[in-house]
């Protein structure tokens, strides 16, 4: 049984909201459970895993028998792991505090200690899994994140194994869920899943894109399949060009140890950016069940063809010093921790083809970089020209491309690009813009992508997680590339707040195009 087939049986599809109103309505409230956070001092879990519990918590979508246990390598007591989620909730939840929220989460707050490899401390954890069963009443429900680096994967997961922490009784359901990065290649990304599917069934793995969980990627579906506007022009017919585009403006900060070596390409193109293409170019789903959406996700990433030539069809750069934001800043190079002869990239652009009758001969341009212009994700639909336009050279000077440009973050929402005549006795023409944004047209704040995933890995529903099978194609993707490379020179240097390197602009011009400046 493949885990597509899983994903099918296990009976937690996501009904489709656009096709049912009455589950629009309805809240998805997990049911009594408990979450195992390994690494549970690191930055991800203060900034991110904790707020998100609490605010999951204060809109009522948590039981009241939920607990929260920590794993990590303090000689804490079980107040001072509250106090520690008391001040991530503090500094980071989205929602306002509520004491009464808070004492009863607190409540089921755990705290074990212990490195990776010591089996006492998995001693302790077993037993205090199985006293949140009785005292607060989990059910032998239990999930357990695995916020560490993949190398520590397989000691977490063996240790679940052998101490009897993965097996579930009847009726309840025990999962784990893994952090990207999956590997570093395809063999690497093998390996890992081979380990826990060793443990875990494979509906029982969420792999945690955050991305997938942000609302306005959620909204390309709205957008394509609940509009009947957009679906007659979505293709090779009408559509010239697709640019999805995820620039940073920051440097590596104090990620030198895991990003040198690593790179563009394995840490944003690979996931990120490979699964904004295939909802975007995926095929309109049965259902949002987690089966239906990856059948057409992996449908969309089997298609994906590689330029003939790798040198003309990607390009790669590293930024170097200068001014940003007023203030002038390093090169990767010259940070902490990068050796002076270091050929990661910081900047990866590359020309896919999707070979699909849709799309057969429409480009698709994914870039990605730090050190850029603005921080800045965005997927633009660029259509073709008009065939035949009845006006004089003057009167169009100012006019591009009809677009529609899906932004993802920082001002999440849709804009139009078009053109339209200029008021005046004259028929000039430039173009304007439409432009829908989440934080003018709804009251409601967008729900921060950890309160949607850590939701879906309680409720077992795994729509927006990427299963094994998109895993392995997106490495089978990335793989030639970033072997072409390491046989190549240095990566291009580009200064830092510029949009990246020269060669990034050679590869759409070759084709006679331009990036779009965001």
């Amino acid at each position: 049984m493949t885990e597509l087939d899983v994903a099918q049986a296990d009976g937690s599809g996501y009904h489709n909201p656009l096709r049912d109103p009455q589950d629009r309505r309805l809240p998805r409230i997990a049911g009594p459970c408990s979450l195992v956070i390994f690494g549970v001092t690191g930055d991800l879990a203060k900034r991110k895993l904790m707020p998100a519990i609490y605010d999951l918590a204060n809109r009522g979508l948590l039981p009241p028998s939920f607990a929260l246990v920590g794993f990590a390598r303090r000689d804490w007591a079980e107040q001072d792991f509250a106090q520690v989620v008391y001040e991530a909730v503090k500094e980071h939840a989205r929602t306002p505090f509520r004491d009464e929220v808070w004492k009863q989460l607190a409540e089921g707050f755990r705290f074990v200690p212990g490195e990776f490899d010591d089996d006492t401390a998995f001693d302790r954890l077993r037993q205090t899994v199985d006293e949140l069963d009785q005292s607060r009443g989990t059910s032998g429900n239990h999930a357990f994140y695995l916020s560490v680096p993949p190398k520590f994967f397989p000691v977490v997961v063996h240790q679940l194994k052998e101490h009897g922490l993965a097996e579930s009784e009847p009726g309840a359901w025990r999962r784990v869920v893994v952090e990207k990065p999956f590997g570093h290649d395809l063999a690497s990304g093998l390996e890992l899943s081979k380990i826990v599917h060793a443990v875990f069934p494979p509906d029982s793995i969420f792999r945690i894109d955050h991305y997938l969980g942000k609302e306005t990627v959620q909204n390309i579906l709205a957008l394509r399949f609940a509009n009947e506007m957009y679906e007659p022009i979505w293709n090779r017919g009408y559509v010239d060009s697709v640019q999805i585009t995820m620039a940073e403006d920051i440097g590596i900060g104090g990620r030198a140890g895991y990003y040198d070596g690593i790179g563009a390409a394995r840490d944003v193109l690979q996931n990120h950016l490979l699964q904004l293409l295939a909802l975007t170019a995926m095929e309109e789903p049965v259902s949002f069940s987690a089966r239906d959406l990856r059948l057409e996700k992996l449908k969309a990433l089997s298609a994906v063809r590689l330029p003939a030539d790798l040198a003309a069809g990607t390009a790669r750069g590293q930024y170097a010093a200068g001014w940003q934001g007023g203030e002038f800043v390093h090169g990767f190079l010259e940070e902490e921790g990068i050796p002076p002869d270091s050929r990661t990239e910081t900047y990866a652009a590359v020309r896919l083809e999707i070979d699909t009758r849709r799309w057969a001969g429409v480009p698709f341009y994914l870039r990605t970089g730090k050190r850029l212009g603005r921080r800045v994700t965005e997927i633009a639909v660029i259509f073709h020209r008009a065939p035949h336009l009845p006006f004089g050279k003057t009167a169009t000077e100012e006019l591009g491309q009809n677009a529609l440009v899906m932004r993802i973050q920082p001002d999440e929402g849709v804009t139009v690009r078009f053109g339209s005549k200029v008021p005046g006795p004259g028929m000039e023409v430039r173009d304007v813009t439409m432009d829908f944004g989440y934080g003018k047209s709804f009251t409601e704040s967008s729900p921060e992508a950890y309160e949607r995933l850590l939701l879906d890995v309680l409720l077992g529903d795994p729509p927006l997680f990427p299963g094994h099978e998109e895993l392995v194609l997106s490495w089978q993707i990335v793989d030639p590339i970033t072997g072409f490379w390491a046989s190549g020179g240095a990566p291009e240097p580009y200064v830092a707040g510029t949009w990246g390197p020269a060669s990034a602009d050679v590869m759409l011009a070759r084709d006679g195009r331009s990036w779009r400046r965001p």
